[in-house]
């Protein structure tokens, strides 16, 4: 059973002189190079019924996506969907949630039929499911036991909390990253929607000596309906959870005029450039035809 769900180990030190399987030793290229780059803005979307429709109805294929692991679905539907994007041209990065894998044999095989299908990128977190499936309940052991398989990985992504977690203090939260970072290419944020306070985490970070290359997450044009059904359909428990993480969130979607994606963006590009920060981890919410109507607006200004 690997210990605690924070993701932070009692020490950090013996994680950083493991192999990862995304470095240049597995990969035969270093970590994040320019042929792997993702470009500016890539799409979250979670496995929910019609999305596969949607998003080859409204997204081009050179924007990557993202496909989450929720707990009211299994993961084998994360794994499935991903292939299925890939399988239509997409470049797919599934989500792959320590508390819903049981084992190390169930790892190998969801590892086995992502390979098979052409997948080579991946995101890693610890995830909300209670309880655990099985042995894991961090992203820390789940990254090391997919370092141990024969396997060659182009990128693997970790989360990161600019402004916190409700339930881990942030001196474990850094102490996971530094022990984590040997085993990833880059950082997916959760949504944050202070420039500033991104810029002061990051600070911290290459402090303490965290180098990774940062995407930031940003909510994209998502309606307040939308956003409600989705919450429904996710599940009570599942979209409080997440309410909890994102803590300014509900005021920013709810309150009149509250949110718009491009100023957002904006303050963020006056921030940040290469190589701190690689673009943006779109959450569409499955929004992706306003969201992919916002982004080419945007990229047309």
């Amino acid at each position: 059973m690997q210990s605690n769900s924070s993701d932070a180990p009692a020490s950090a030190a013996g994680a950083t002189q493991t192999p990862t399987s995304a470095s240049a030793e597995a990969t035969g290229r270093a970590p994040g190079s320019a042929d792997h780059a993702w470009p500016e803005f890539g799409y979250e979307v979670m496995p929910f019924k019609g999305i596969f429709e949607s998003v080859t109805a409204s997204v081009p294929t050179d924007v990557p996506l993202t496909v989450t692991a929720s707990p009211n679905k299994t993961i084998e539907d994360t794994v499935k969907l991903a292939v299925r994007f890939h399988a239509d041209g997409y470049r797919v990065a599934p989500h792959l949630s320590a508390r819903m894998i049981r084992n190390r044999d169930h790892l190998g095989e969801l590892l086995t039929d992502l390979q098979a299908g052409g997948i080579r990128e991946l995101f890693v977190i610890g995830g909300d499911a209670e309880p655990p499936a099985g042995d894991y309940v961090d992203a820390l052991g789940l990254l090391r036991d997919i370092a141990s398989f024969d396997l060659a990985w182009d990128r693997i992504g970790i989360g990161g909390y600019p402004e916190g977690h409700p339930k881990i203090d942030d001196a474990k939260l850094l102490q996971a990253l530094v022990a984590k970072q040997p085993f990833a290419t880059h950082i997916v944020t959760q949504i944050c929607f202070s420039a500033e306070a991104t810029a002061t985490w990051l600070r911290q970070l290459r402090a303490a000596g965290v180098t990774l290359p940062v995407r930031i997450g940003v909510p994209g044009a998502i309606e307040r309906t939308k956003l409600i059904r989705i919450s429904s359909s996710v599940g009570v428990g599942e979209s409080m959870n997440f309410l909890r993480k994102q803590q300014s969130m509900f005021w920013r979607f709810f309150v009149p005029g509250g949110y718009n994606p491009t100023k957002l963006v904006k303050a963020y590009r006056k921030h940040f450039s290469a190589p701190d920060v690689e673009g943006f981890h779109i959450f569409t919410f499955n929004s992706v035809k306003s969201t992919e109507e916002w982004r080419r607006k945007m990229n047309s200004h």
